[in-house]
């Protein structure tokens, strides 16, 4: 059976070429589109979508809401496709919080050339929504308004920190972690699992477009009791502290004397990502003389699981995340295939495991 999809978008560019896209694939059916949500809601009583494509500013109601009703009245996989300026970026961390699988950036500009050049990756995304397992996404309308936590040092925590000054808290343990569709939830249960203290640092990818990371990590930043921020070139790695990759950057790893120092780079994507979670593990498996745990969470494609073998073989320990709790079992799914994980575990058992492995004291 053909995955029924339905684009909303109050842009008839976006509504003609992504439906154009789209049906190319044997497997991707337009039922319809729509302007706006509301003349969607009229289409979906007579017939509702197994995936929903849907921009987010909207006339009559905007795309937040609809994504609320939806996961309300019967959930349904949610991809958003929305503009990269400022002032949307953290209402598309608000959606992913909702339960959104996917966020895809489009430019102001150049609108119908992109959508094109993106066309795989829109293919991509609908099909691996259209299998995706929505069981374990909680929508939490509480998170959208997050209040500033307490802050813990002369610092004040701001949605564009500056370059943190170096404690000398350092760990000779690290944590590396990739993800990708549906991980942004999880990775704010680990996060907010881990209680500061003896924490080692935390480095992520997660698959996300540039600007939208940077509200991502304050989110993380408000609802973790460590120390989250968008990765900054140059910046030791500190206890206690937990570094997103940038969107549209990759995130490596280097090793100065006894400190380990995240390098913000450029390059084609990796894995046709970028961060890629590969490039990040793969600096990661060069390090010497740190232990090291490397995870790979749920999400769709390859990305991450040769890196992952690199660490397994440089012997860090590995994991994977199971298909029972992952929303798209493709990630974890390849490095477990490839023999790069030690384990396949859900949720609470990789916070077991990072919370036995962050027991060590600090140096």
């Amino acid at each position: 059976m053909p995955i029924k999809v339905a684009v909303v978008d109050d842009s008839a560019t976006v509504r003609k070429v992504l439906s154009e896209i789209l049906s190319t694939h044997q497997d991707i059916e337009i039922i319809f589109s729509a302007a706006n949500p509301v003349f969607a809601f009229r289409k979906m009583e007579k017939q509702w979508p197994d995936v929903i494509v849907s921009d987010i500013e909207m006339p009559e109601m905007d795309g937040i809401e609809f994504l609320k009703k939806v996961m309300e009245q019967r959930p349904t996989p949610f991809i958003i496709c929305s503009t990269q300026a400022e002032n949307l970026a953290s209402r598309g961390v608000d959606a992913l919080y909702l339960g959104a699988l996917e966020l895809i950036q489009k430019p102001q500009v150049g609108l119908s050339n992109f959508l094109n050049d993106q066309a795989q990756a829109f293919i991509d995304a609908v099909v691996a929504a259209g299998g995706a397992n929505l069981s374990h996404i909680k929508a939490d309308v509480s998170k959208l308004s997050v209040k500033p936590k307490s802050v813990r040092s002369a610092e004040v925590v701001t949605p564009t920190p500056a370059m943190p000054k170096a404690s000398g808290r350092y760990s000779k343990k690290l944590i590396v972690i990739g993800s990708s569709t549906g991980g942004t939830i999880v990775l704010e249960e680990l996060l907010s699992a881990m209680k500061g203290g003896n924490v080692p640092p935390i480095v992520i990818v997660q698959h996300m477009p540039e600007k939208f990371t940077k509200s991502f990590a304050f989110r993380l930043n408000q609802l973790s009791d460590l120390n989250v921020m968008e990765a900054v070139d140059g910046q030791i790695l500190e206890s206690d502290s937990v570094y997103i990759a940038r969107g549209g950057k990759h995130l490596e790893l280097k090793q100065s004397g006894n400190t380990l120092v995240a390098r913000v780079t450029e390059g084609a994507p990796v894995s046709r990502h970028k961060p890629s979670v590969n490039v990040l593990f793969r600096s990661a498996s060069k390090i010497l003389q740190v232990d090291m745990l490397g995870i790979i969470l749920t999400g769709m494609g390859d990305d991450g699981a040769q890196g992952l073998l690199l660490l397994k073989n440089a012997g860090a320990r590995t994991i994977a995340q199971d298909k029972s709790s992952s929303a798209v079992w493709g990630m974890p799914k390849v490095a477990w295939q490839l023999g790069a994980a030690q384990a396949v575990l859900d949720v609470n058992g990789i916070i077991e495991w990072m919370s036995d492995f962050s027991m060590v004291r600090r140096f």
